[in-house]
């Protein structure tokens, strides 16, 4: 029986009707509003915001990661806008490929996907560098301030802290999901768990496998399976060479979308092209983008309002209607980032360098650079070869490298001077017979270590670095190798394939004796992308020489030339031209460069790889200029001093010279080692 005179319910009767059903509450005790107000700010749904919504609304930008701190604007680069929306859990496509030019905000945006899934898409995220190191160099330079300067993500990651296994520099726990944060080279981290988002960050650089396992892309979107339609993988890349970049064969089988902006003088929607931006000879800063409608020069000052006023547009059938893709240019920079002069500017910079119109073509444009793969016919080469004396260092070389290549019945050894910007001479070919099994094989390869090279100014060189193949009796070359050192010894591997993040890895650590039992402590072994160096190789050798009549005017070689001898016969040149770069194709259909032999024997240019190599891993490729003029000065003190009687001495046998140590050989020659090689 209920009692007339009771009070009705706070949940019942008009207050209830009328929608609000806290009308009839007693809110009379302190904090009673507060308890209110986050009682209805729980209860009320999260707006339906886009990624770049979001962005707008909740994203601050850090003075230790942006040159524009503050609070994010997507119509700072509007093109980002629809890439960022696609990205959103209402958009239909699962995977969006986005080909770009350097420095055009693609990162940011892929920040802005992560901070939106944080905040308002809960779930386990996967976001993949081209190696461990960087992920770990993003999530401190990249993500930690995201996290910290956008309130919204703060209140929802815990900083990361050694003891806390849920936030760590390569993991990041929040309500509802977790980021994860990894290498493409490293197959446990693309394993490690299921993720409906995947954020795939300059796959270009990424290796052709993951710890030997497969495709780190496809290892990668292998953990999207469980959430099938729900998913997301975006994919960004700064593109690298036509037929293996990964970014450009997604972008092909994209819908290929272009950002159409307005001209501001008759109105034509035009895509923005490189062979339209223009500027007198010499001349960068008259640069200006001509219309493809009117031929009206374009100043560069209505690149905002065109900006603003562009759309994206397919101009492709995707084979995937789940899949879509976006292609931009350094053009569409907006001011005050990358200028059409500056443009002009590194465009002329790189005329002349097959390796700086490389990088123009890939940072500038977005585009791929076609690497032509034949190799120059061995005819050519002997026309080219020059006469400078056997075994002598021509002028220019400024430290030694060999590559040796063991074979079952002999060793071969090739030795090459180096210079600067690559530039490279052939100055010994031995061949020692007995191969592996022969003590007094490796007896005579560990005397080479000792010799001495002349140069044209009268000092001698020793190698510097011998970088010699495990291919064939590993065991054997390991074996030899700790006995004379690590410091002038370099054992290397051979690795196929392109898309490596770097042409030489390691060193790591091998355990091997001639009898193959392991050891505690093994021979340093270096990785040697060997396609890489081969495609430069060939690449130099097809270089433009200048004629008699150039050389008379002061003209110079090429950076890059790869001089040989005159005493070098043919059947060397055909060797070291032996192979040639043809796309096969895998039993998954994809398509792919590969190094192929056109004839049985190819010692020669794995010799010229493998003393390339060495010259890697001595650090010339990073060298700085103050290096590079202390090695020129050093080479040069030889030609300065003034003649010296000869002073009698006691005739001895000169002991073998230590690489990295100055040696007094016999005609009263004096080595020089470069300062940085001593020990």
């Amino acid at each position: 029986m209920s009692d007339s005179t009771s009070k009705p319910s706070p949940i019942s009767g008009s207050a209830s009707d009328s929608g609000d059903l806290t009308a009839d509450l007693d809110l009379g005790f302190d904090g009673a509003e507060d308890i209110l107000r986050s009682w209805r700010k729980g209860m009320r749904p999260d707006p339906d915001l886009t990624v770049s919504e979001w962005a707008d609304a909740h994203r601050w930008l850090s003075s230790r990661s942006a040159a524009e701190p503050g609070r994010y604007r997507t119509a700072r680069a509007p093109y980002l806008r629809e890439i960022m929306d696609a990205l959103s859990p209402r958009h239909p496509a699962q995977r969006i490929s986005f080909m770009k030019a350097a420095q055009v905000g693609a990162t940011e945006a892929g920040n802005n996907w992560i901070g939106f899934v944080i905040h308002h898409a809960p779930g386990p995220m996967l976001a993949v560098l081209p190696t461990v190191e960087m992920a770990k160099r993003t999530s401190r330079g990249r993500l930690d301030p995201l996290i910290a300067e956008s309130p919204a993500l703060r209140e929802r990651v815990n900083p990361a802290r050694s003891r806390d296994a849920g936030n760590s520099m390569l993991s990041k726990e929040f309500p509802g999901g977790i980021l994860v944060l990894t290498g493409a080279n490293s197959a446990t981290g693309l394993r490690s768990m299921p993720a409906r988002y995947i954020f795939l960050d300059e796959v270009d650089a990424y290796p052709a496998s993951a710890d030997e396992e497969g495709d780190p892309v496809t290892l990668a979107e292998a953990r999207t399976t469980t959430f099938s339609h729900r998913r997301k993988v975006f994919m960004v890349s700064t593109p690298t060479i036509r037929g293996i970049s990964r970014i450009e064969r997604e972008y092909e089988a994209s819908d290929q979308r272009r950002y159409f902006v307005p001209c501001p003088h008759c109105g034509q929607m035009q895509w923005l092209q490189f062979e339209r931006l223009r500027w007198d000879k010499g001349r960068p800063d008259t640069a200006a983008y001509h219309c493809e409608g009117c031929e009206t020069p374009i100043a560069e000052h209505h690149k905002t309002q065109m900006l603003e006023r562009g759309e994206w547009r397919a101009t492709a059938v995707s084979a995937d209607p789940h899949s879509i893709g976006f292609h931009i240019s350094a053009l569409y920079s907006p001011l005050g980032w990358k200028s059409w002069q500056q443009i002009a500017r590194e465009w002329l910079a790189a005329q002349g360098s097959e390796e700086m119109l490389r990088a123009a073509r890939n940072t500038l444009l977005g585009e791929t650079w076609v690497e032509s793969g034949d190799a120059p016919e061995w005819q050519r080469l002997a026309e080219r070869r020059e006469a400078y004396g056997g075994a002598q260092i021509p002028e220019g070389g400024l430290f030694l490298t060999a590559g040796v290549d063991v074979q079952k019945d002999r060793i071969e050894v090739n030795v090459w001077a180096w210079g600067r910007d690559r530039t490279s001479w052939l100055v010994d070919h031995i061949v020692i017979a007995g191969g592996p099994d022969d003590p007094a094989c490796w007896d005579k390869l560990t005397v080479l270590l000792g010799k001495t090279w002349a140069c044209a100014n009268g000092a001698v060189m020793v190698i510097g670095k011998l970088a010699i193949d495990t291919g064939y009796e590993a065991p054997a070359v390991y074996a030899w190798a700790r006995k004379q050192g690590f410091d002038q010894v370099s054992p290397i591997k051979g690795l196929e394939g392109f898309n490596r993040a770097t042409p030489v890895s390691g060193p790591t650590f091998v355990d091997a004796t001639i009898g193959g039992k392991r050891l505690r402590r093994g021979a340093r072994l270096w990785s040697v992308a060997t396609a890489t160096f081969k495609t430069e190789t060939y690449r130099f050798l097809r270089l433009e020489r200048p004629s008699d009549e150039d050389r008379a005017l002061g003209v110079v070689h090429a950076p890059g030339t790869i001089h040989l001898p005159d005493w070098i016969d043919t059947e060397w040149l055909k060797q070291l031209v032996a192979e040639q770069l043809v796309t096969v194709r895998n039993k998954r259909g994809y398509s792919h460069p590969e190094w192929q032999k056109m004839r049985e024997r190819n010692e020669a240019l794995d010799c010229r790889v493998y003393a390339r190599a060495a010259a890697w891993i001595m650090g010339a490729d990073r060298w700085d200029e103050a290096t590079w003029r202390r090695l020129e000065e050093q080479a040069g003190v030889e030609t300065r001093l003034a003649p010296q009687l000869p002073t009698p001495i006691e005739p001895t046998t000169p002991a073998a010279p230590k690489a990295g140590t100055p040696t007094t050989p016999r005609r009263k020659r004096r080595a020089y080692t470069p300062n940085f090689m001593r020990d």
